[in-house]
């Protein structure tokens, strides 16, 4: 029953469970979340690109079968990344709404959090995503998850629909920044946030 297994992942599991160091000198266990750190820095270094299998492992000094380990390939490797950015962000939203479940507030939340985020960690996430885009497992979870955004509001009121445009034109502008599509200053940047914001008033 495990003649499928990969050979690299075999060995890791062979060495894992006598104890044995994989090499001299090196960790015995894989901190899967330190990985995940190293894998962020080495894309805010070298972008998408240059995050490769032998790259974590070299920067992590663990070997490629330990990387295989813990993700796969790159593909589960970067889907891994996109996935604990995406719980950090819903955690932050959350906080933000203060404990308010309310659809408009969670719009709200969602854009405030947007708003204020660091734009170089917004770049390596765009980047990430971008490059898992083609992937139709990752697109799938993507379109999930953006259907859960927008759930709960009601689009057959003009405040419903107000609520969508203004998350819509909040993630355009979230990836317009991202990529330095367009050359406005911070300040710029936020009015115009400040202006999608204004979208959520409810109408006269």
């Amino acid at each position: 029953m495990y003649y499928n297994i990969n050979p690299y992942v075999w060995k890791v599991i062979i060495d894992m469970k006598h104890n044995k160091p994989q090499t001299a000198g090196r960790p015995r266990s894989i901190d899967r979340e330190k990985l995940l750190d190293i894998a962020e820095t080495i894309v805010a270094q070298h972008g998408v690109a240059g995050l490769t299998m032998d790259a974590l492992a070299r920067a992590a000094n663990i070997t490629k079968g330990g990387v295989q380990y813990c993700f796969g390939n790159k593909e589960g490797l970067i889907k891994a990344m996109i996935m604990r950015w995406s719980d950090h962000f819903d955690a932050e939203v959350a906080q933000a709404a203060g404990g308010n479940t309310d659809a408009l507030a969670h719009v709200r939340a969602h854009i405030k959090v947007t708003r204020e985020a660091d734009v170089q960690d917004e770049s390596r996430f765009a980047a990430m995503l971008a490059g898992l885009i083609p992937n139709s497992d990752q697109l799938a979870d993507t379109r999930a998850w953006y259907a859960r955004q927008l759930q709960g509001l009601d689009f057959s009121t003009e405040q419903g629909r107000n609520a969508r445009l203004a998350f819509i034109a909040n993630e355009g502008a979230f990836l317009l920044r991202s990529f330095n599509f367009f050359d406005l200053s911070p300040q710029e940047w936020q009015a115009v946030f400040g202006d999608i914001e204004r979208l959520l008033e409810p109408p006269d």
